[in-house]
């Protein structure tokens, strides 16, 4: 079977993941690979011009390695989300997209998004009996989807991603605690509809998908002992991790060695969120998982 693709065009990260179909209707990874365009960097309404030219030159990157996998325009699939919905020069920089690899992406609705993440999600994390909680946290916007392995019983989209986060609110080094209080008057009126949503359905367990949470994998899993495709922590083990990044500077947390350098920046707000999350959800247990929307979209190939 020909070789298919799929781009994840988020607001902070380019995803690329190219498959082959198996015999067991599974898939087979043959190229994955990321590059961090933070096309926010000057917020989310317009794509400043140097992140406008960072965006492009990653699909440039990766049309050469289309190329070299043999993969046709036909079997490639390209969805863009939060800034590539918002930005009002996003139908622009979609234009120069498809000059370059052949396929106009396709800007898609939080929803829609969604739906993508609980598809790639489940392939990934044993689903415990109970609802669970997902959470993806982009740059521009976080969906989050109440479910259980087979069904979804709520899913939003909400504009408060980290690059959001950061840029209204994190102004000091370290942050504040005046700061942190703001991000907690905010998140309390633009999830609303998720505090709602949460009165209706019990979720002790929270699946964060990607992201920030892979940053929580770096620090308390090892790797020789964590399954391939997920991680699980209780809840109890996350707010050590929390408070030393918190009341970090951006310095020391450019020194941490295992903290991926294009986190540095947004991590603190992106866990002021999880927290909140937690404690408003009162969520027990978390599971971190490797999948997200680009293997809901390859799951749809």
């Amino acid at each position: 079977m020909a070789r298919v693709a799929v781009l994840d065009l988020g607001t902070n990260t380019f995803h690329l993941l190219i498959a082959e179909r198996l015999s067991d209707g599974g898939w087979a990874t043959v190229v994955k690979h990321k590059i961090y365009v933070k096309l926010a960097e000057e917020g989310i309404h317009r794509i400043g011009e140097a992140a406008f030219a960072r965006g492009l030159e990653a699909l440039r990157v990766f049309k050469k390695e289309l190329d070299v996998a043999d993969v046709s325009a036909g079997h490639l699939k390209a969805f863009g989300t939060a800034a590539l919905r918002t930005a009002e020069n996003a139908p622009d920089f979609l234009g120069f997209a498809e000059d370059i690899i052949g396929v106009r992406p396709e800007s898609i609705p939080g929803d829609r998004e969604a739906e993508l993440i609980h598809k790639g999600v489940r392939k990934a994390v044993p689903f415990p009996e109970n609802k669970v909680l997902i959470m993806d946290i982009g740059g521009g916007s976080v969906e989050f989807i109440i479910a259980d392995r087979e069904q979804v019983f709520w899913q939003q989209s909400f504009p408060v991603g980290a690059a959001v986060l950061w840029r209204t609110f994190h102004r000091n080094d370290p942050i504040t605690e005046s700061e942190v209080l703001n991000v907690e008057t905010y998140l309390e009126t633009a999830l609303a509809d998720l505090w709602r949503a949460l009165g209706q359905h019990s979720v002790p367990t929270l699946i964060g998908a990607s992201g920030t949470f892979d940053v929580i994998d770096l620090f308390l899993l090892d790797p020789a002992d964590k399954p391939p495709l997920y991680g699980h922590i209780a809840v109890a083990e996350f707010y050590p991790l929390y408070e030393k990044l918190l009341h970090s500077t951006l310095a020391e947390r450019r020194a941490m060695p295992i903290l991926p350098d294009e986190r540095v920046e947004m991590v603190v707000v992106a866990l002021l969120l999880i927290r909140y999350v937690l404690e408003k959800a009162q969520i027990r247990e978390i599971y971190t998982s490797v999948y997200a929307m680009k293997e809901g979209m390859l799951d749809e190939c």
